[in-house]
């Protein structure tokens, strides 16, 4: 509407410069005349417009059809036909007497018909013009809706993904502290607090699709020692942590899964004890976290450039990088020699 607003006036402005400059050219000493010409036909036209505008807005809605549109603003013609010219003289005729003369034109028939067409062009540009801003504000508008159902349909996919994962979490600690009930019921029993605290962290996380580093420290080291406890004297744990990083959100519970992948496919099939590093810091904007231990075996699904689908704690977090930051996050996998897997997870600080 502001552009609109200028445009129009830079037009009317325009048109007042060149009348002046015509009636200099041809003689005329009193260039208020020109003036009054101008302006008074600028004013009439912006009044009928408003009131065109007022009562036709309705009708934006019929923007995408073309024809539709320019069918309703063209029931407007004949206001300008017949409503511009004898507001327009009046006012001439009107400021002329106040000011001691007389204002000549010419007969009234040619008056209307030149008239009549001259507003038709000038209705026929705006109009088009019109139409043009219309049209981009729908775009824009229809880009926003886009948009925004874009970003709902990521956060259910987010919401939808990470609730997957939260079942599994639990059912494997459940199978922990069962196994440890058959051992030792006083470790069985503070295992079980420590799950209590894990469930605790989970439920802090709410259904939110991203979580602070701190709030997935809290939750993989209460996971890491229910852990522990299973596989006594078979893990050793290793957190390196940048306080800068903290802050950084990763999406919800996804440090866990990378470290029961740790437990599941490397801890679970030893008898030797593992290393497990887990190391978190900010390079050139943006987080790099990486869990690796010193015994595991990258399966040839998840070695790049080999056939196979990887597992579904790589193909979630994978998705949900992708629904939150696309290109600017990822998760890769790396065999260490002679032997261990590295996962490093990289997110932007900023999102």
């Amino acid at each position: 509407m502001l552009v609109a607003g200028i445009a129009w006036l830079l037009f009317w402005t325009l048109m007042v410069l060149v009348a002046v400059e015509d009636y200099r050219r041809d003689g005329g000493s009193a260039p208020w005349q020109p003036v009054l010409w101008e302006t008074s036909s600028a004013l009439v036209a912006t009044c009928l417009f408003v009131i065109q505008r007022r009562f036709s807005a309705q009708h934006d809605v019929l923007v995408a059809t073309p024809w539709r549109w320019f069918g309703q603003q063209a029931r407007w013609l004949p206001l300008y036909w017949f409503g511009f010219t004898p507001i327009v003289f009046a006012l001439r005729h009107a400021v002329y007497a106040l000011a001691g003369t007389r204002y000549e034109h010419e007969a009234w028939a040619e008056v209307f018909v030149y008239e009549a067409l001259k507003i038709s062009l000038f209705f026929g540009i705006f109009t088009t013009i019109g139409f043009g801003l219309l049209s981009y504000r729908e775009m824009m508008k229809e880009r926003v809706r886009a948009e925004q159902a874009g970003a709902l349909l990521r956060e259910a996919q987010l919401e939808r993904l990470t609730r997957q994962m939260q079942p599994h979490f639990l059912f494997n600690a459940l199978n922990t502290i069962s196994s440890l009930m058959h051992t030792d019921v006083a470790r069985a029993d503070a295992t079980l607090v420590r799950l209590a605290d894990v469930l605790r962290a989970t439920l802090a996380l709410g259904d939110k699709p991203q979580a602070s580093l701190d709030d997935e420290l809290r939750l993989a080291q209460g996971y890491a020692a229910v852990m522990q406890e299973r596989f006594d004297g078979r893990v050793t744990l290793t957190w390196v942590i940048e306080p800068a990083a903290l802050a950084v959100q990763l999406p919800a519970i996804s440090l866990q899964p990378l470290l029961e992948n740790v437990f599941k496919h490397t801890v679970a099939h030893r008898r030797a004890s593992t290393a497990i590093r887990v190391e978190a810091r900010i390079v050139d904007g943006a987080l790099h976290l990486s869990i690796e231990d010193d015994g595991g075996v990258l399966a040839p699904s998840d070695t790049p450039g080999t056939p196979g689908t990887p597992g579904i704690t790589v193909i979630n977090l994978r998705t949900r990088l992708a629904a939150l930051h696309g290109d600017r996050a990822g998760l890769a996998l790396h065999a260490l020699q002679p032997a261990g897997v590295r996962a490093e997870l990289r997110v932007p600080c900023a999102s």
